[in-house]
């Protein structure tokens, strides 16, 4: 039950959170957005492991929890938030959707006929909702997510792999600390911290990123990659374009055609060819291991 509660809370929070930060780039730099973001978080979640007298984390886990925490946060979260000064949050959050297929690579899932016809697929529906020929997308934006995504699933399951000891807010905290740091030293060699005056409404997005999709949200993906299989786990990431798309054409007026919808729907098709497998017989996974 608790599981069904983690994968509930990351579509649906972390949906929104494409609204939030198009909201918080009105002021902030992408670095900058990412570096109060994750301090905020950082120290939320550090005092929450503190209170709830987790365990620390042995020395040996220091290492990983700070690479989880640049790769995913200061590296695939900020490549996410400049991609959003390029594209749309309904075309962020749908190539964000291949998180599913990365996982399945970086945990080396057996590909079968079926998950190839997926990849190809896949690079189709991104020919399609691109449309280079056109001009409509931005393709550095496009690039930017697509290294976002590789390095998200790459980082996810390297925790996976090599984080054994301490609380789960405790870990989260320090990957988050790890991913402030780098962004605040990033910060001023990209742009600054803010490119315009603070608005109430950037704060505000702000904060919210900070706590529902930081300290709520990153905790329940972290118990989450622990408690399910990557594939299992990262169909969260279907929803998540239903809840940005939607945000994004009501309150933004964010543009949307036929031509995304296919492509939408094309990448959503691969993604669900590649991870909607059917489980291996028991006797087949047994010869396997």
């Amino acid at each position: 039950m608790l599981a069904w509660l983690a994968y509930a809370t990351i579509a649906l929070v972390w949906g929104s959170t494409y609204f939030a930060i198009a909201l918080g780039l009105e002021s902030y730099t992408a670095y900058g957005l990412v570096a109060w973001r994750f301090t905020i978080g950082a120290a939320l979640a550090l005092v929450l492991g503190r209170v709830l007298r987790e365990p620390l984390p042995e020395q040996r886990d220091l290492p990983h929890l700070a690479l989880v925490g640049v790769l995913l946060l200061a590296g695939s979260n900020a490549l996410v938030s400049w991609a959003e000064t390029r594209v749309s949050t309904g075309i962020a959050a749908i190539l964000c959707a291949l998180v599913p297929v990365g996982l399945a690579f970086f945990a080396h899932e057996r590909l079968d006929l079926r998950a190839w016809s997926g990849l190809g697929l896949g690079l189709l529906g991104l020919a399609v909702l691109t449309d280079p020929l056109s001009g409509t997308v931005d393709l550095e934006g496009v690039g930017a997510l697509l290294l976002a995504v590789a390095l998200w699933s790459f980082g996810t399951i390297h925790g996976k792999r090599h984080i054994r000891k301490g609380g789960l807010m405790t870990q989260v905290g320090l990957e988050m600390l790890a991913a402030a740091v780098v962004a605040h030293l990033a910060a001023p060699l990209a742009g600054g911290h803010q490119h315009a005056a603070l608005t109430t409404k950037a704060l505000l997005a702000m904060l919210y990123l900070a706590v529902f999709g930081s300290v709520i949200a990153f905790t329940a993906y972290m118990y989450l990659a622990k408690a399910w299989t990557p594939a299992k786990m990262g169909t969260y990431a279907y929803l998540n374009p239903i809840v940005a798309v939607v945000l994004g054409c009501a309150w933004l007026k964010e543009p949307f055609n036929g031509c995304m919808v296919l492509g939408m729907l094309i990448v959503l098709a691969s993604v669900a060819l590649v991870q909607l497998r059917p489980s291996p017989k028991p006797e087949t996974a047994t010869e396997t291991a």
